[in-house]
């Protein structure tokens, strides 16, 4: 059994079973059982489930969000978004079965036709740091595409999760098709890799442990969809609109406490501007509002333990300058307030390391060239913003960092009609938009002879 600890007050507010390797492999073999029904289902038929599905979320928002609330501390404008979130991906998918096009190739001597096959049950291994659509974003293209899914929340997060798989049922998702099972990465997770009834595995988390899952399911030559860490640069040119740019950065990195692969936790600033970028950033960042996370005027809550809190004070000792703190509760949860770090060399642990918190550094660049350099200056390559009214220097700095996802003018790195993924240490594979049914697919070709004799 596991206690489900609530962030903000460190009060129990669930206590989880959590599932053995027994019961994995006896979920596992139910999914597989279950393939062959639910990828006859009519086209149609499984569309409308997946609505039925995206309906049955729509209904219970306030419920979900309500949960993630208390047991991730997040916010609850955040929350009700990612409850949407989870809802707009199933109804995005639902179009999916009815357009799982093939091709007819011209070819000599016959017809020569391709037909986009599910692989097979799907592992789905979600992170803490954003339960419900991480969830979402590998569960609702999977099934889409014909396939069975077993979903692995994280310990720390699993509240939101069990309740999905509930309104699945509910909505009508066959049994075996859709299953939520709570317990250990190194249990659950693990089968997942193991058992050769998993034909692909997604994960969501730490590079170091995306690398062990895929050096695992090269085993077996098994798929792997890995969304791994992130050292996003926002790049700030002197040309910039510098008091939107000042005033929306600390809402691309503290936003979710910092803890988002996405966060631009590392802002370069053209040299001409810098200090008065700094200027600009100083009020920005002590009017975030952190506090409770039920509260409607809340933008930032706690972390999700005490010894993640830890870790992230650990780029924050007596060696470091801070240029700006912003403000946190006192007493319990597991509070850390939005931090900015004037970094004293570009090989500080603060620059190079993913802390996951509300912790950003500030440098200084000269030419476009270097900005360029700095920002590929990491193992990562996931995200990042670009702040310039030129647009030639948009597009060509766009096109010169090595990142998965960039914008221009803005924080925005996910959006459910567009891929998303790394690049470098960031990880494999895109999820989201129309590529994501690539990746739970197989291409099958079939060649019908139609010359006579």
């Amino acid at each position: 059994m596991t206690d489900v600890i609530n962030p903000a007050t460190e009060q129990v507010v669930a206590t989880v079973a959590a599932t053995s390797a027994a019961e994995t492999d006896a979920a596992i073999e139910r999914a597989h059982r279950a393939l062959p029904a639910w990828r006859a289902v009519a086209p149609g038929d499984r569309a409308r489930l997946l609505r039925r599905f995206a309906d049955a979320v729509d209904a219970d928002v306030e419920n979900l969000a309500a949960l993630e609330v208390a047991n991730s501390g997040h916010t609850i404008g955040n929350a009700r978004w990612e409850a949407g979130n989870v809802r707009d991906v199933l109804h995005y998918y639902a179009a999916a079965p009815e357009r799982l096009f093939g091709r007819q190739i011209p070819v000599p001597g016959g017809v020569n036709i391709t037909f986009a096959e599910p692989l097979g049950v799907v592992g789905v291994i979600v992170p803490w740091n954003f339960p419900m659509p991480i969830a979402g974003w590998g569960f609702a293209p999977a099934l889409a595409a014909g396939n069975t899914v077993v979903l692995k929340p994280a310990e720390l997060t699993p509240m939101t999760a069990i309740r999905l798989g509930e309104l699945a049922r509910e909505a009508g998702i066959p049994d075996g098709v859709f299953q939520v099972l709570p317990g250990k990465g190194s249990v659950v997770g693990q089968r997942f890799v193991d058992n050769p009834l998993v034909r692909k595995v997604v994960f969501t988390g730490s590079t170091e442990v995306g690398r062990q899952i895929m050096a695992g399911c090269a085993a077996q030559v098994k798929r792997v969809t890995l969304e791994l860490g992130g050292k996003n640069a926002n790049v700030v040119f002197a040309d910039a609109d510098l008091e939107a740019a000042a005033a929306s950065a600390p809402y691309g990195v503290f936003d979710n406490a910092g803890q988002d692969c996405c966060a631009r936790s590392r802002i370069l600033v053209q040299r001409t501007v810098f200090d008065r970028f700094l200027e600009l950033l100083e009020p920005a960042v002590h009017g975030v509002v952190v506090g409770d996370p039920s509260d409607e005027k809340t933008e930032m809550g706690p972390l999700i333990s005490a010894s993640h809190r830890a870790s992230v004070q650990s780029y924050v000792d007596d060696t470091v300058d801070v240029a700006i703190r912003g403000g946190a509760p006192a007493g319990p949860g597991f509070w850390f307030p939005p931090t900015v770090i004037l970094p004293r060399t570009p090989t500080d642990r603060a620059v190079v390391e993913e802390v996951f918190g509300p912790v950003v550094t500030v440098q200084a660049f000269d030419a476009e060239a270097d900005a360029v350099a700095l920002a590929n200056d990491t193992e990562y390559g996931l995200s990042g913003s670009i702040w310039t009214r030129d647009v030639g220097r948009a597009m060509r700095v766009a096109r010169g960092v090595e990142a998965g996802n960039l914008s221009v003018n803005s924080h925005s790195s996910v959006r459910y009609w567009t891929p998303f993924g790394g690049v470098k240490q960031s990880g494999l594979g895109r999820e989201l938009g129309p590529d994501a049914l690539d990746s739970f697919t197989e291409t099958k070709n079939v060649f019908i002879a139609t010359e006579e004799g």
